[in-house]
């Protein structure tokens, strides 16, 4: 089986996170497509603190550089609708310290890369390194010259949506001008996340054409 994302666990309250137009469930939970976002409370953390994967080798640890991990053991349920048009998971943005160390924690769950580019973030130079998890791509970000000690960190979120300038009117000032995305024929804005109380980087991208 191939690794798959189903759950993200957020150190968020819910409210954060119903004021940006998600639909939250029982439990503090947010189905967006195929994964579920555990609201934690704003006690448990900041930002993601933690992931559950679906098609894990049967000798799986329990971390994945650093990250907390845990086998998923839930069943799916049908797909529900957000205010805010959001309509699944385009990719979550992995920060690194140390490239060819997650790139064999990846290894070690059999997932491989699929592609990489370099990039250039405030002026520093980065590789972003990309894999798939199931619908949901994982792209992973650091330095290509330096490694450092330290976790990685599951640093934001990148959302589907239905219509991005529908989107972007629903969340009038709250969000950047939607500009021309890397991806060829795709646009993307950015949430200004605070201004709702949540502590996960956030944008929101068009579908591939």
């Amino acid at each position: 089986m191939t690794a798959t994302i189903d759950g993200l666990d957020v150190a968020d309250p819910v409210e954060a996170w119903t004021r940006a137009g998600f639909t939250v469930g029982p439990n503090a939970v947010c189905r967006i497509g195929d994964v579920r976002v555990r609201l934690l409370g704003s006690g448990r953390g900041h930002g993601i603190v933690g992931w559950s994967l679906d098609g894990l080798p049967d000798d799986s640890i329990h971390d994945l550089d650093g990250i907390p991990m845990t086998r998923s053991l839930v069943v799916g349920t049908n797909p529900v609708g957000h205010p805010n048009g959001v309509t699944g998971i385009d990719h979550v943005v992995l920060m690194s310290p140390d490239l060819g160390r997650t790139v064999r924690s990846l290894a070690a769950i059999g997932v491989d890369p699929r592609r990489e580019r370099d990039a250039d973030l405030g002026g520093r130079r980065i590789r972003q390194i990309f894999f798939r998890f199931g619908g949901v791509i994982v792209e992973v970000v650091g330095s290509p010259e330096t490694a450092i000690e330290g976790a990685s960190t599951l640093w934001g979120i990148t959302y589907l949506v239905a219509d991005i300038d529908e989107t972007a009117a629903f969340f009038g000032d709250h969000t950047a001008p939607i500009k021309d995305a890397v991806q060829t024929g795709r646009r993307i804005t950015t949430l200004r996340h605070r201004e709702f109380g949540m502590t996960v980087r956030t944008a929101m991208i068009s579908a591939s054409r």
